[in-house]
């Protein structure tokens, strides 16, 4: 077989094996994406239970608001990664104060509800030792998201989570977020001390913060 004949024979594996790379990548990015969909089966609605079994160390008020006292915390997973605005943050930076922790979209309506008290009570909070982290998800692109922030006069940071990735990094059975929108208090050392699975009034909000701010 001639140098020439054998190119066409190179140039179609090479075709085929791009392909293939192709399709794992497609399917890895769907098993992503529905895993995330599993976790948030009540996207934008409002609320869940918490998945797992066994001793969770939480009790829910009848406000909807979970708590777990000081001594049974568990500690927050890596929450790493990109902001919206293409910066580099790790939620880890900021122990030794207080982190809220809000999931939410710009496609999703209770969260535009919630969104100007997540603006007030942050800037309210700014100097308390009291630190606001968003995490945006199933967002395609980061230009609705930073539109949404603009519009409702957010200024603190929000992790870019399109598939939810940092979401499942959340074990089962602990204060895990299971909804758009849901809200994570932790406390100094970094450890899930409050969560709602609903959107907030300021109220609300303040009811989870106040008692983890007075903490020593």
């Amino acid at each position: 077989m001639s140098a020439a004949s054998r190119a066409p024979l190179r140039s179609d594996r090479t075709t085929r094996a791009a392909e293939r790379t192709r399709r794992v990548r497609r399917s890895a990015a769907l098993t992503a994406a529905l895993a995330a969909t599993a976790l948030l089966v009540s996207a934008c609605g409002s609320g869940g239970t918490s998945g797992g079994g066994g001793n969770t160390n939480f009790v829910t008020g009848t406000d909807g608001v979970a708590t777990v006292a000081q001594g049974k915390r568990t500690p927050a997973p890596d929450l790493s990664g990109k902001t919206i605005a293409g910066k580099t943050l790790d939620v880890a930076d900021y122990k030794g104060k207080v982190v809220v922790l809000n999931v939410w979209g710009s496609w999703c309506n209770p969260c535009r509800a919630e969104a100007k008290y997540f603006a007030k009570v942050s800037k309210a909070y700014a100097g308390k030792g009291v630190q606001f982290v968003g995490i945006n998800t199933r967002d395609t692109s980061t230009g609705a998201a930073l539109a949404f922030e603009k519009d409702w006069g957010i200024t603190y940071p929000s992790l870019y989570d399109p598939t939810g990735k940092l979401l499942l990094r959340f074990k089962k059975g602990t204060l895990n977020p299971q909804a758009i929108p849901s809200t994570l208090i932790l406390d100094r050392d970094g450890k899930v001390a409050a969560r709602s699975l609903s959107a907030l009034s300021e109220e609300r909000l303040l009811k989870m913060l106040k008692p983890v701010v007075a903490e020593k």
